[in-house]
């Protein structure tokens, strides 16, 4: 079994947690310095996290641990993607076009 791991952690300066993803066989997912489940159903789920609003898209998903003291969230089902929803980033892949036609 494959197993796919993302950790960042901010400036040492500042008082921020520190969010980490780990993933297993895109069967299982944990996820640390979650904020906040804004929602979530079989096939998305919308955090906000320590480092912002993380997407994640799938088939049959479903929430197996959390634990809101320590933004702790273990979720399982088929996972297709993780997304970043970033403002700038928005912005930036409308393209040329996009912005032209606000």
């Amino acid at each position: 079994m494959e197993q796919y791991e993302y950790s960042t952690q901010m400036g040492r300066d500042r008082k921020v947690k520190e969010h980490n993803i780990t993933m297993r066989g895109r069967k299982n997912l944990d996820i640390t310095g979650v904020k906040q489940v804004e929602s979530f159903d079989n096939e998305e789920f919308l955090l906000e996290t320590e480092l912002g609003f993380l997407a994640i898209r799938g088939h049959n998903l479903h929430m197996k641990n959390l634990d809101v003291d320590q933004g702790v969230v273990s979720i399982e089902g088929k996972i297709y993607d993780l997304v970043y929803l970033d403002q700038q980033q928005n912005d930036k892949s409308k393209g040329f076009f996009g912005k032209l036609f606000k």
